[in-house]
């Protein structure tokens, strides 16, 4: 479920099935171009009774439009192959998220992500899920737009990373290699783990290092979906910086 003329337009904009538009003028104004948009397209849409989105809707101020879209999430080995990894591996950079728990955070994570230009998202068994409408909104439309994939159990996650020639970095609190002295550049999966609880050390196994964001002031920790766009967009940098130095001189 997707609400709001924004994310219908990312979807419709995505290429996504868009299986049903409903429109409740109670709730607002109704984006007429976009209600033309989907009528053009052939979907099918539904105008309902006032105040029906307000009951069904999850935000606390409704949308005046609503749409219905098919789910969009690959499997480990699709999300796998849409990187690039193993078969054109070198660069693959694919962020992984285990026992995850907070649909808000994971939204940002998948904005970040889509922003950064990373190659999959993959959600471990046992994180949030995908289609939560608060993860939904908080991904701005990302969700449509970077691969996602719905993994089996961390280990095996990690484990199919591994034989994809992914090198697999923890994300951690404290304790990790600096995150700016680490190379990104080649094919890497970043991990992330639950909110309070970090990722569980039977892990450990399936993993090739662990990475650090040094902090300066008091706080704990950062939250992991500022965490996630500071490594991403570390990453970016250091793949854009790679690019360049391979180009040709002009």
């Amino acid at each position: 479920m997707v609400e709001g003329a924004k994310l219908l337009t990312e979807a419709l904009d995505a290429g996504a099935a868009v299986e049903s538009v409903y429109l409740d003028p109670s709730a607002g104004p109704v984006p007429e171009p976009l209600v033309a948009r989907c009528l053009d397209a052939g979907l099918r849409v539904y105008d309902l009774e006032p105040g029906v989105l307000v009951r069904v809707a999850d935000a606390v101020t409704p949308q005046p439009i609503l749409g219905v879209v098919s789910m969009v999430d690959l499997t480990l080995e699709e999300a796998l192959a849409a990187a690039g990894a193993p078969s054109a591996g070198p660069g693959a950079l694919v962020v992984t998220l285990v026992e995850l728990r907070d649909p808000g955070n994971a939204g940002s994570v998948l904005r970040s992500a889509d922003a950064a230009g990373v190659d999959a998202v993959v959600f471990a068994a046992g994180s949030v899920d995908l289609y939560n409408p608060k993860t939904v909104r908080a991904s701005a439309g990302a969700l449509f737009h970077v691969p996602v994939a719905v993994g089996p159990s961390p280990e095996d996650v990690l484990r199919a990373l591994g034989e994809a020639g992914l090198r697999r970095l923890a994300t951690v609190a404290r304790g990790g290699e600096d995150y700016s002295a680490v190379d990104l550049g080649g094919p890497t999966a970043l991990v992330l783990g639950n909110e309070a609880n970090g990722l569980p050390a039977t892990l450990d196994p399936f993993l090739d290092g662990a990475i650090t964001i040094p902090m300066a002031g008091r706080a704990e920790s950062l939250n992991v979906g500022m965490a996630a766009a500071v490594l991403c967009f570390e990453a970016a940098r250091q793949r854009r910086l790679i690019a360049s130095m391979a180009a040709p001189p002009t």
